[in-house]
């Protein structure tokens, strides 16, 4: 195994209370933060409401578009500029319009009204026309076979069809959904000038395209939320179960405490950053609870090993030494994985952020928690039990029978 750091004699117990201290400002900050907006924001995922991914063929202009909404009746709507690295011209934003629990509309009412709006807003040329953004193949096919630019004759709707099939995946997938020029389709293979002449004359372009629409009613995003609650809960419990068993139950206590304040941390730096909270920050915050598990285990099993050879040493003694014997095995997984996650955050997009961000902080945060909470909470439990002095007296699940009567008879 690959070892970083060599004969290594911190004493983390000592530091106990600047640890302490740490968590409770991370813990005060993120609750003051959540108590001042209300509670924490949730995503549609929770609440329930329209998303509508729009993007633009130009800079969006976010208070064009909140008016545009506003004059509709939208004026609750969230409007979320998306910065992608990868494609910082994609002039793209998100529409979120929350609904009411006594909603009595159709789950698609939000959408049309939202399109409607933008429709409204930015509809420019011939509205009698079509949009070609927004126009599906077998549309597109269908005016195409009617005016047979190409005079296909009798293979006049084959020809059209695979031909509308290759301008909409054109335009959906190299140039996002959203054509800006009829000069464009030039790159189409079959699309001639007969072609393009025939599409302008019947169409306009749009100045937006919709690129996606998530719906979720209120009552889903409510069952989701206990779901989610429940799924986190069953998970510490399991944990729990399993760590007292496999060593003692003090031990499962506080690998549960430290994981629950890695959670309660992340989803503090959540309310203060202003990310919403959807199902796949529940998913991250789940794989976070088995990161930082797995990480206390590792040592809490050298803490047994150790006690195992350790007769006459102070328990204090024996935590710090098993800490700094598993630094480096710390140190490089945490690192690897911060590494891994922090490219996932800058460079995964939109979709991705909450997700990955839950992941920046949580293995930040979980690997704190590992090496200055958990094991300060099993000494501190045996420190106020009276059984500090020799690890004689503080003995591995299963061992606490002839080794601890022979620790006491040393002792008398």
């Amino acid at each position: 195994m690959i070892q970083l750091f060599h004969n290594l004699n911190i004493d983390w117990v000592s530091k106990t209370k600047y640890f302490v201290l740490g968590s409770l400002l991370a813990l005060l900050t993120g609750g003051l933060s959540i108590a001042s907006k209300r509670g924490l924001e949730y995503g549609i995922d929770f609440k329930g409401g329209t998303l509508v991914y729009v993007r633009f063929a130009q800079e969006p202009p976010i208070e064009r578009i909140r008016a545009g909404l506003a004059e509709r009746g939208l004026g609750d709507s969230s409007i979320q500029r998306i910065r992608d690295i990868n494609n910082p011209g994609a002039n793209e934003v998100v529409i979120g319009l929350p609904q009411p629990a006594d909603q009595t509309k159709s789950l698609d009412a939000g959408k049309t009204t939202i399109l409607e709006a933008l429709e409204s807003t930015f509809g420019a040329g011939d509205s009698s026309k079509p949009d070609l953004n927004a126009a599906g193949a077998p549309a597109l096919a269908e005016i195409l076979t009617r005016r047979d630019p190409l005079a296909k004759g009798s293979a006049v709707a084959e020809a059209y069809t695979q031909l509308a099939r290759k301008i909409a995946d054109f335009r959906d997938g190299k140039r996002g959904g959203l054509l800006t020029s009829f000069e464009e389709l030039r790159a189409v293979e079959g699309a001639s000038e007969p072609v393009i002449a025939a599409l302008r004359d019947s169409h306009r372009l749009g100045a937006f395209a919709v690129r996606n629409v998530e719906i979720v009613g209120p009552k889903v995003g409510e069952q989701l939320q206990w779901q989610a609650l429940w799924a986190t809960l069953y998970a510490l419990a399991g944990m729990l179960v399993y760590i007292a068993f496999r060593f003692e139950w003090v031990y499962g206590a506080a690998a549960v405490l430290a994981v629950l304040h890695d959670v309660l941390v992340t989803l503090g730096f959540f309310s203060i950053f202003g990310y919403e909270i959807s199902l796949t920050v529940v998913a991250a915050l789940l794989t976070l609870v088995g990161y930082s598990m797995n990480d206390t285990i590792v040592i809490f099993d050298r803490i047994r090993e150790n006690l195992r050879s350790s007769r006459r040493e102070p328990f204090a003694a024996v935590v710090n030494r098993s800490i700094n014997q598993t630094l480096s095995r710390t140190f490089l997984t945490s690192g690897l994985t911060y590494i891994t996650v922090l490219v996932l955050f800058l460079l995964g997009g939109q979709v991705l952020r909450g997700f990955s961000f839950a992941l920046v902080v949580g293995v930040m945060v979980g690997t704190y928690s590992t090496v200055g909470i958990a094991a300060s909470l099993i000494v501190a439990w045996y420190h106020w039990r009276g059984q500090q002095a020799l690890v004689g007296s503080v003995t591995p699940a299963g061992e606490s029978g002839a080794r601890g009567r022979v620790a006491a008879a040393g002792r008398r």
